[in-house]
């Protein structure tokens, strides 16, 4: 019978692979982080009437000297402008300067929509926040796993439970990063606040389904005793197999409804939410299973050179 474990080198080379491509994709091509993090101003603007070219908003704008102003079109009628932080009165003085050269028949075309702005301490501040989140999280799953899985202490200790874990969640971020790099540096997305928030929960989600699986392999290792650890992990995978997948599926199923048919504001936080999951639920199994057998079997070679 064919053991999933028995792709395991596969699994890992192709997990390995896919998490230096997203390292080197974050090197060369960086994180396009949004305001949230750099401090700035977002205006999102209506036009009721037909929307100008990218092209001459920036020409309107140029004579208020805001600096480097990205404008994005968004459906069919609105514009987001991003740009340095602006204090009120630059506010009025953009809406004014749209209003008197895009409108028509002397009727208003622009409507403000939308004005976030972050000055750049707050940015900052939210930045080192939520890399501090990351890390409490990581150290705190580790913490738990290894205290739960206290009585299980062979083949393997019970805080190499905690690292494949662990191991595994910083696999499911890195590579979703880096997916998020590829598509800042091509289509410009952006990483937000509600992005780290999507993060989290992946990290919430993956240690879950991989506490799953680990706590199916405890209770064959208290029941059948430590030999044959590779066959144990193996069973354990095929008792939570169904469950981890069909748990995934009806997640995916809700987040791609909200990616495809949600607003502009919540797609990428959705698509963040849909390659997360997917990773979490492979890494369970092709990543932080398989690095238990990988080293058990290193302790073994270990302990048969003494």
């Amino acid at each position: 019978m064919i053991q999933l474990l028995d792709y395991r080198k596969i699994s890992l080379s192709l997990s390995a692979t896919l998490f230096a491509l997203s390292i080197l994709a974050m090197v060369f091509f960086g994180l396009n982080v949004g305001i949230d993090f750099t401090g700035g101003s977002l205006l999102e603007v209506e036009f009721t009437s037909s929307r100008p070219a990218v092209e001459e908003v920036y020409g309107a704008l140029k004579p208020l000297d805001l600096g480097g102003v990205v404008a994005q079109p968004v459906g069919d009628q609105n514009m987001i402008m991003k740009m340095r932080y602006i204090d009120e009165t630059q506010h009025q003085q953009i809406l004014g300067v749209l209003r008197d050269t895009f409108a028509q028949d002397g009727i208003n075309t622009v409507l403000e929509r939308r004005l976030d702005t972050i000055g750049p301490s707050v940015g900052e501040q939210l930045r080192n926040r939520a890399l501090y989140a990351g890390v409490a999280v990581l150290l705190a799953i580790l913490g738990y796993i290894a205290f739960a899985f206290r009585g299980v202490s062979r083949p393997i200790p019970s805080w190499q439970y905690g690292g494949a874990a662990i191991i595994a969640l910083v696999h499911d971020v890195v590579i979703t990063m880096g997916v998020f790099a590829v598509l800042g540096h091509y289509f410009g997305v952006e990483l937000d606040i509600a992005f780290v928030v999507a993060m989290l929960t992946v990290l919430g989600y993956s240690v879950n389904d991989t506490i799953v699986v680990f706590d199916r392999i405890r209770e064959n290792l208290l029941h059948d005793g430590p030999r044959q650890f590779t066959q144990t992990v193996n069973n354990g995978i095929k008792e939570t197999l169904v469950r981890s997948i069909n748990t995934g599926m009806a997640t995916l199923i809700s987040l791609t409804a909200l990616f495809v048919l949600g607003g502009d504001s919540i797609r990428y936080f959705s698509l963040a939410l849909i390659i997360g999951i997917i990773l979490g639920t492979y890494s369970s199994i092709f990543v932080a299973s398989a690095l238990l057998v990988v080293w058990n079997e290193h302790m073994i070679k270990k302990e048969s050179k003494v």
